[in-house]
């Protein structure tokens, strides 16, 4: 076990630390919790001519299999959102262009604090191409999507940007600012 933070300041105490994340024991109002501390996020949606989505195959060592999900990727120590966007998507389907912001979302804030940067790219493109560790890339429909959410096959990063990026369409104003 860990030592707690000093005496003092018994807010935080680290259980854990990794490559990528660290595991702290946090007290707070309601007693001690776990939680996962994590750098922070960018996932960009891209979309062909007929509205398609792209998403790529990855192997996801969480549930322990392949998932489709739109291109993502993890910032690195003082990388600022847009330029993780851009380096995400050319390093996972050899794209590049213009992003606009769609939103923000915490993915799991009962214990971690990973937020995701969304992003949609908006000019530029090409053939997008599996790179790296992507084992596939290609377009899926909407409808498609959906499914796969209905059979558990669902990646919440994905579903949460098409939700930001549907209600554009459907005439909700995008967010103001430029984060990133």
């Amino acid at each position: 076990m860990c030592a707690p933070a000093a005496a003092a300041d018994r807010t935080s105490e680290v259980l854990f630390s990794g490559r990528l994340l660290r595991v702290l024991r946090r007290w707070g109002p309601h007693g001690p919790r776990e939680v996962v501390e994590h750098p922070g996020a960018v996932a960009i949606v891209v979309t062909d001519e007929e509205g398609r989505v792209l998403l790529v195959r990855q192997r996801r060592e969480g549930p322990g299999r392949d998932l489709w999900e739109i291109p993502a990727g993890t910032l690195e120590p003082g990388e600022k959102p847009y330029a993780c966007a851009r380096r995400e998507l050319q390093e996972e389907v050899g794209l590049s262009g213009k992003l606009r912001f769609l939103g923000v979302v915490f993915p799991t804030p009962g214990y971690s604090t990973e937020r995701i940067f969304l992003f949609r790219l908006v000019e530029g493109g090409g053939a997008p191409r599996a790179q790296h560790e992507i084992a596939e890339a290609r377009f899926f429909s909407a409808e498609e999507i959906l499914n796969m959410a209905r059979r558990g096959e669902g990646d919440g990063k994905t579903l949460a940007a098409l939700a930001f990026l549907w209600a554009a369409r459907a005439g909700f104003p995008p967010p103001s600012g430029r984060r990133g």
